[in-house]
């Protein structure tokens, strides 16, 4: 199979992209510009494979188009600027950027050069309806209804991003006959996640010996999911028909946990004790969050079975490694 993944320098298109050429047989085309990923050693041995071509592009213009050519048996759309603090501090990027580049790779497919779509949707595109009413809406299904429940707080840049997102691909796929496939991934984590996601700051404020510890709100519940689990449900959604035209929930229902019991977790992998400071969480922060996956296990067969038991000591050690390197920790 011919296929392309956008944004397979950053998190999650890093992981999926290696995934997807474990075994040398499918061509893989990323394109990416390290807006929000990294050439690291890791990126660079992906690129280096026979079977893996890089266009380092920028896709709110249409030069990426230049060096693509024939039929792509699948597109894996991931190309987006998230992160918390870019969500806060540059609002008016994040929603230039994840809503041009979507709009460019749309109107690049067509039925005779694409054999399926898929767009990476986020939960922060329900978060307000699930705030207003979490008791009603947890665990989410996928049928929820899509809300900005302020239009005035930045954070909602990126959740507004998705949803116009999630519009666009519907619309654009239906009109011009191209499969389409909807996937809202839900806290997802793992090695090579960047720096500035909940658990890369626990680390770092860890091997920093931050003392007392400061934890914003922490009565917060979010259900984390495996990047490793994930990149496993993303292709099982891609290559199911059942799966045609429809908005699935990746994550991992499991393993719903509050902040501060997800904190007293790490701070027992890292055997570091120290005082607890309870702090306000940031306006417009989600109270609970966890997806209903059944709708995923009904369509593929895939259920997420790694716990934060089981990947957190590993990830823990990967950031140790590379926070001493950077930062000299």
């Amino acid at each position: 199979m011919r296929i392309i993944v956008t944004g397979g320098s950053g998190f999650i298109g890093w992981h999926l992209a290696n995934y997807l050429a474990r075994n040398n047989q499918d061509e893989i085309t990323i394109i990416d510009n390290h807006e929000r990923g990294e050439a690291d050693s890791m990126f660079l041995e992906l690129i280096s494979r026979p079977n893996v071509k890089f266009i380092n592009q920028d896709m709110t213009q249409k030069n990426f188009y230049n060096e693509l050519s024939g039929y792509y048996d699948c597109v894996y759309h991931l190309a987006a600027i998230n992160g918390t603090k870019n969500f806060y501090e540059r609002p008016y990027d994040v929603m230039r950027v994840n809503i041009l580049s979507l709009m460019n790779m749309l109107e690049y497919c067509n039925k005779d050069n694409c054999g399926a779509f898929l767009f990476s949707s986020s939960s922060e595109a329900y978060a307000g309806t699930v705030d207003s009413e979490p008791d009603s809406y947890i665990p989410t299904r996928e049928n929820i209804p899509l809300s900005v429940s302020d239009v005035m707080n930045p954070r909602w840049s990126y959740g507004g991003s998705k949803i116009t997102g999630e519009l666009l691909t519907v619309n654009y796929c239906r009109t011009h006959n191209v499969n389409f496939k909807i996937i809202r991934y839900h806290n997802i984590y793992g090695i090579r996640m960047g720096y500035d996601h909940v658990l890369p700051e626990f680390f770092r404020r860890i091997l920093q010996r931050v003392n007392p510890f400061p934890i914003y709100g922490g009565q917060e519940t979010r259900a984390f999911c495996s990047v490793d689990d994930a990149v496993k449900a993303t292709e099982a959604v891609m290559l199911s028909a059942k799966c045609n035209s429809e908005i699935v929930h990746i994550g991992n229902s499991s393993q719903e946990i509050k902040i501060i019991d997800l904190l007293s977790l790490v701070l027992d992998i890292a055997d570091y004790h120290p005082e607890i400071n309870i702090v306000p969480a940031p306006e417009g922060c989600v109270a609970r969050r966890c997806p209903d996956t059944d709708k995923l296990f009904r369509l593929t067969g895939f259920k997420a079975a790694i716990t934060l038991q089981e990947a957190l000591p590993e990830m823990f050690n990967w950031y140790e490694a590379r926070y001493k390197e950077r930062e000299k920790l």
